[in-house]
């Protein structure tokens, strides 16, 4: 079972930055791919992005591509998401997500398809 646990979020003003963090535990190794989602108030929660195991690969939404970027120190078991040029809709609570470990690298972009969630953090971006 893989324990997932995201802090960082905070209040921000629009074209701030902010650096959320997921830090894993209860496996052995960081074999398993990981993604980051969001959640506004009466909204779906949507895929953010997404990274391999190796963290060679990734996947953005192109809602972030080009502001956000994501990241894994597999020596720390934490992966990261690197939120630049915030904005008012960039507001949500957001959820770092795992696969199972051992899966092939693809990019997965549905919940269901992410078996271990965090609590999530909120991130709330002011005009």
């Amino acid at each position: 079972q893989v324990q997932l646990v995201e802090s960082g979020g905070g209040l921000v003003q629009a074209g701030g930055s902010l650096r959320l963090s997921c830090a894993a535990s209860g496996h052995t190794s960081s074999n398993y791919a990981m993604g980051w989602f969001r959640q506004a108030p009466g909204k779906e929660r949507d895929i953010v992005g997404s990274i391999s195991p190796n963290g060679l690969g990734t996947y953005y939404a192109d809602t972030v591509k080009g502001r956000f970027t994501i990241s894994r120190d597999s020596t720390k078991n934490t992966v990261y998401l690197q939120m630049n040029s915030l904005k008012p809709e960039d507001t949500a609570v957001y959820y770092c997500a795992a696969r199972n470990p051992g899966l092939p690298w693809a990019v997965r972009t549905r919940r269901h398809e992410y078996p271990h969630w965090g609590q999530g953090t909120q991130v709330t971006v002011s005009s």
